[in-house]
């Protein structure tokens, strides 16, 4: 089979132990029966929609897929076991600190997982109160250690910043102790403050955008001293370490999207699954789709692709279109102010620019 009839896969497993302050994404507490019916609802899911294809990578999101329980995880990956899968695929499974342990990710490993993310946010005691979240440095050390003394090397960390009181100093020492992990990958999230989540209900203002720029800033001088790659705008990898399967949304690569508020992309159609768990579990689990013509596919490459440090590559988006780049957006504006520069084929984002980077899409699209 050609690598391009390969596709990717997320799962969105929507139970968690605890609901932080920030997240809007599909959650729901952890529910004995919940579970049982939304498991049941994924396997049809995927017996309904899954083509056969080989699968290049699997990422399984949430929520918190580490909060389901031994014998539910088991059923989960009983149900995985369901896709073709390439010889080096790249098996992402979210995990929260406090649910990692010897049993867990020995039956992850057993299961062809092969790379944890983990969700650590902040070790700074004020921003994880603010947060709802928990998180010790010790604690992450002795863990990240177990997982790679158990066959799991490839570990990407999670890092929010621009929290309301959050200090350039704060951050600092936040990437420090994170950097000391000696983890392959780093996510970095500016604080966004999304409606109906409890920081919204609490009226929260988001910080100052000065200081949210210079702590990007400080973000991508100090990771790249560490020798982290910035690969796109808010992720950072050690060489070789780039994620996969995120980069089959930047590449806009077509993948599965399964579970409640699952997105995907397949045959040319965008398309949401509901967030309500009783209407997925009824069956009633596409909520919208988008039918992509010649322009929308275009517009999706660029505002995807541009998120990436070396940007899109001219020749391969005319194989890809038949068209020139430059004969459908406005590229030799964006050239002239220095928004875009153009290097050995690439079109990328000034990397002065990246923090505003929705301006210069804007201007693009």
């Amino acid at each position: 089979m050609l690598s391009e009839d390969k596709r990717s896969v997320y799962i969105h497993v929507p139970f968690c132990k605890t609901i932080c302050s920030y997240c809007d994404f599909c959650k729901f507490y952890v529910n004995e029966k919940w579970i049982d019916e939304y498991l049941e609802t994924l396997n049809n899911e995927i017996d309904d929609r899954y083509m056969d294809e080989q699968i290049k990578t699997i990422y399984i999101g949430g929520g918190t897929p580490s909060a389901l329980p031994n014998e539910s995880l088991l059923k989960l990956v009983e149900i995985i076991k369901k896709f073709r899968k390439d010889e080096n695929i790249e098996f992402t499974f979210e995990c929260n600190l406090s649910d990692i342990n010897e049993k867990l990710i020995t039956t992850l490993v057993n299961n062809g997982v092969n790379r944890l993310s983990i969700g650590i946010q902040s070790f700074d005691k004020n921003n994880l109160k603010f947060l709802n979240r928990e998180a010790d440095y010790e604690d992450a050390k002795n863990k990240i250690d177990l997982c790679r003394s158990l066959g799991v090397n490839n570990i990407n960390v999670d890092l929010i910043y621009a929290i309301p009181e959050q200090t350039l100093a704060s951050l600092r020492k936040d990437l420090k102790l994170m950097c000391s992990l000696n983890v392959n990958h780093i996510s970095t999230y500016s604080l966004m403050i999304e409606n109906n989540t409890m920081l919204s209900h609490k009226n929260v203002s988001p910080i100052d955008d000065m200081l949210d720029a210079k702590m990007y800033k400080l973000i991508c001088s100090y990771l790249k001293r560490q020798g982290f790659k910035h690969y796109e705008v808010s992720n950072f990898a050690k060489e070789g370490y780039e994620s996969k399967h995120n980069l089959v949304y930047w590449n806009n690569e077509e993948y599965y999207g399964f579970g409640p508020g699952a997105s995907g992309y397949l045959d040319g159609v965008r398309y949401d699954n509901t967030r309500s768990l009783t209407s997925y579990t009824k069956g009633n689990i596409i909520l919208n789709k988008e039918i992509l013509g010649p322009k929308e596919k275009m517009d999706y490459e660029i505002m995807l692709g541009f998120r990436k440090t070396n940007g899109i590559n001219v020749r391969e988006f005319y194989e890809k279109y038949h068209v020139n780049i430059q004969s459908k957006y406005n590229i030799e504006e964006l050239l002239e102010n220095e928004d875009l520069i153009y290097k050995d084929g690439n079109l990328f984002i000034n990397p002065d620019k990246l923090y505003v980077m929705n301006e210069v899409l804007l201007k693009l699209l």
